[in-house]
C-alpha cells in the first residue's frame, strides 16, 4: 500500500474510532521483579485487584452491536495469573460474547492452569521470553524464570486454535542471542514472534543495558528483515512501536499505526480509563469508570490519540515524515517532555 493510501486508510479508521481491543489492568501484583517493568509492579502491590463486578460493569456500556467481530478484552497487569478467579473473569467476558486473552511471563502457567483456561474460554495469550536462560532471568531478576516461561511456551504453542504469541524486549545482552532464540522458540512449536525495544520509564529509565545505540536498533531491524525474508513457519515481527523509515512493512506486515486510542482502550487498576496501559497515564487518561459512564468516554473523548496536531513541537516540529510518523507512539509521550522519548525514523538512519 502506498503511503498516501494508507493515510487515507488510517484517517478513516480513526473517524470511526472502532472499540476491537480492551485492555483490562486487573492487577498490579507481580511475582517478578523485572528490570524493565513502566508500572513498577511487585508482590505487594499499592493497589487492590480490581473486583470483577466493577470491570463487568464498565464492559457492559459497550453495545453488542457496537463490537465488531473479535472484540477482544485482554488481562493484563502485573501478572494476571495472580488472580485466584482468572478463569471466573474469563468466563464472565465470554459469557458476554466477548473474546478474552490474557499477557503473562508465564511463571505459574501449566497443564492444569491451562485446561481452566481454556474451559473458560481463553483465546489468544501472550508469554514473555527475554533471551536465552541467563539474560532471561537476568533481566527478570528469578533464576526458575527461562524454564518456566519455556514450559508453559511449549504448553501453549501446543493448542492448535490460540492466538498466541512471544514477544521478546531487545536490549544490549540479548541482541546477539536472537538467532539462538529464534531456533529455540521455532523448535518449540511458536507460530508467532514479537519484538520490541524499551522506552527510558520506570525502573528502565537509567539502567544503559536495556537501551539500545542506533546502530543497535539497526541490526535489530536487519535481522527481522532478514528472518521475514526467508519465509520460515514462525513469522518474526516487529512491534507497533513507531514509524521505521526505510524499514516500513519490511519488518511488519503493515505500515506503521498507533491505534491507542483509534481502536485500543484501557482500564486501568484505579478505574482510570485510557488507551494501552503503558501510556502516561496521568497526562492521557479521558476519565474513570467510577465517574464515567465508559462507552461514553470511548465515543466522546480520545481527542489527543485522535488528533495529533499537539505532537508537532520538539524534533517532531520540521519533519518531513510526521504526517506519516505524527509524533510516534503514544507511550513515547511522558510528562511534560517536549518530544518523544523515542525516535525510531532517525536510529533507521544510521547506516
Amino acid at each position: 500500500m502506498s503511503p498516501a493510501l494508507f493515510r487515507l486508510f488510517r484517517a478513516g479508521e480513526t473517524h470511526v474510532h472502532e472499540l476491537s481491543y480492551l485492555f483490562w489492568e486487573c492487577t498490579t501484583r507481580c511475582n517478578l521483579h523485572c528490570r524493565h517493568c513502566g508500572s513498577d509492579c511487585s508482590v505487594q502491590s499499592r493497589e487492590k485487584d480490581m473486583p470483577l463486578a466493577d470491570f463487568l460493569q464498565a464492559l457492559d456500556t459497550v453495545p453488542a452491536a457496537q463490537r465488531p467481530a473479535g472484540f477482544t478484552v485482554i488481562l493484563t497487569g502485573g501478572e494476571p495469573l495472580l488472580r485466584p478467579d482468572l478463569a471466573a473473569c474469563g468466563q464472565a467476558i465470554r459469557e458476554r460474547g466477548c473474546g478474552w486473552g490474557i499477557v503473562s511471563n508465564g511463571f505459574h502457567y501449566n497443564a492444569g492452569m491451562q485446561q481452566r483456561l481454556l474451559a473458560a474460554g481463553l483465546g489468544s495469550m501472550t508469554i514473555s521470553l527475554d533471551g536465552l536462560e541467563e539474560s532471561h532471568n537476568w533481566m527478570r531478576g528469578n533464576p526458575k524464570s527461562f524454564t518456566r516461561a519455556l514450559a508453559a511456551i511449549r504448553l501453549a504453542a501446543a493448542v492448535p486454535r490460540f492466538a498466541f504469541d512471544v514477544v521478546t524486549c531487545v536490549h544490549k545482552r540479548n541482541l546477539t542471542e536472537l538467532p539462538a532464540l529464534h531456533a529455540l522458540l521455532s523448535d518449540a512449536g511458536v507460530r508467532q514472534w514479537r519484538l520490541f525495544t524499551i522506552i527510558p520509564i520506570g525502573r528502565a529509565r537509567e539502567d544503559a543495558d536495556m537501551h539500545l545505540s542506533d546502530a543497535e536498533f539497526v541490526s535489530l531491524m536487519d535481522f527481522i528483515r532478514q528472518k521475514r525474508r526467508e519465509r520460515l513457519p514462525m513469522k518474526t515481527t516487529f512491534s507497533c512501536e513507531g514509524y521505521l523509515g526505510r524499514y516500513e512493512q519490511q519488518v511488519r506486515d503493515t505500515p506503521y499505526f498507533c491505534r491507542a486510542g483509534i481502536n485500543i482502550a484501557s482500564v486501568l487498576i484505579d478505574g482510570r480509563i485510557c488507551a494501552c496501559p503503558n501510556i502516561d497515564r496521568d497526562v492521557f487518561s479521558q476519565g474513570s469508570i467510577y465517574t464515567d459512564n465508559f462507552y461514553e468516554v470511548w465515543e466522546q473523548r480520545f481527542e489527543a490519540f485522535r488528533k495529533r496536531d499537539w505532537a508537532k513541537k520538539g524534533i517532531c516540529a520540521g519533519c518531513g515524515k510526521f504526517r506519516d510518523c505524527l509524533g510516534n507512539g503514544m507511550h513515547n509521550w511522558h510528562g511534560a517532555c517536549e518530544g518523544p522519548l523515542n525516535c525510531h525514523y532517525r536510529k533507521t538512519l544510521t547506516t
